[in-house]
């Protein structure tokens, strides 16, 4: 992978490959930046300015360290725990293995749910691993149990039908806007960034697997730009691949909405200082998914094309 991103590197920026590793190793030592990042935020096209607002992993680290202390951090890495701490924005029925197998309310409410469908996921589970989505029809409590242990995962979840609009967009999974909030000393919402996570052939939205993020604007909720990969060498699309909508002018849904779940989930928590919100649209409205105490500084820095250093530096 090395090799194919230094050749990318050497083709857009015309250097010998001896000055871009030299350049690379620079970097990595002058900036605090990983090999992979030097590529992903594009330091072979970049000045010593724009390199120097780049925020890579240490410092990242010691931000999150600070907004999100360990001690704290349970609440959003548990899913259980945010669910129930979250309740007012989950609006969708979940069952733990516990409760499928006491066959009690909560495994009834989610094996009847209106959407016909379960999504079985992990507590701790990350980057959208494991993750399945089923039709409840073929399957009855015992089914899922066995199926849940067989896959790692340890309970269960309504699948949320997303708004029409983003199913037109890419309906093999629900598309989440991905919205970073910011508590300030005096506890206002500061929102650091924003993107439309988008699926592509895919039951999940996640950019590492295989995904796109299109940057959006935050006055109005319109994409602004191509949607692009983790994979910088592939190609940036302008329309879906799979739909063949056109992704710059996409409006989402319902954006006021969004904007006001994610500040309310901001502040029903204050203990997590800086969370990255995924929020699905649904005909009715908005529907909290998750929060991440790590939101994922590479991706929100490729879609704002600059560094986040200015912006995290006022807090940190």
């Amino acid at each position: 992978m090395f090799f194919s991103h230094l050749n990318y590197a050497q083709k857009k920026c015309n250097k010998i490959k001896a000055q871009i590793i030299l350049d690379i190793v620079y970097c990595v030592l002058k900036y605090e930046i990983s090999i992979m990042e030097y590529f992903q935020f594009n330091f072979f096209m970049i000045g010593k300015e724009e390199r120097m607002q780049y925020v890579g992993t240490p410092l990242f680290g010691k931000y999150l360290s600070k907004m999100n202390p360990n001690a704290r951090r349970s609440i959003l890495y548990d899913k259980l725990r945010t669910l129930k701490t979250y309740a007012p924005f989950i609006k969708r029925s979940y069952a733990t293995l516990a409760d499928l197998r006491a066959k009690n309310d909560s495994a009834s409410n989610v094996l009847h749910n209106k959407s016909g469908k379960i999504v079985l996921k992990s507590l701790f589970g990350e980057g959208g691993v494991k993750i399945e989505v089923l039709p409840v029809q073929d399957f009855d409590a015992d089914a899922i149990i066995q199926r849940l242990t067989a896959t790692g995962n340890d309970y269960i979840e309504e699948y949320v039908i997303q708004h029409k609009e983003l199913m037109r967009l890419s309906p093999s999974g629900v598309n989440t806007v991905r919205i970073i909030t910011q508590l300030t000393p005096n506890d206002t919402v500061e929102i650091l960034g924003m993107f439309l996570r988008i699926s592509v052939n895919s039951v999940v939205d996640n950019y590492c697997a295989g995904n796109m993020i299109a940057p959006l604007n935050l006055s109005t909720g319109i994409i602004e730009g191509p949607a692009f990969y983790e994979d910088m060498i592939k190609s940036e699309e302008y329309y879906h691949p799979i739909t063949g909508v056109q992704i710059p002018g996409f409006q989402i849904p319902c954006w006021n909405e969004v904007i006001q779940m994610a500040k309310d989930a901001a502040l029903h928590n204050k203990e997590s200082r800086s969370v990255g919100w995924d929020i699905a649209v649904t005909d009715d409205g908005p529907v909290l998914v998750e929060g991440n105490n790590t939101w994922g500084k590479v991706p929100l820095q490729r879609s704002i094309k600059k560094g986040l250093k200015p912006l995290i530096g006022q807090y940190f």
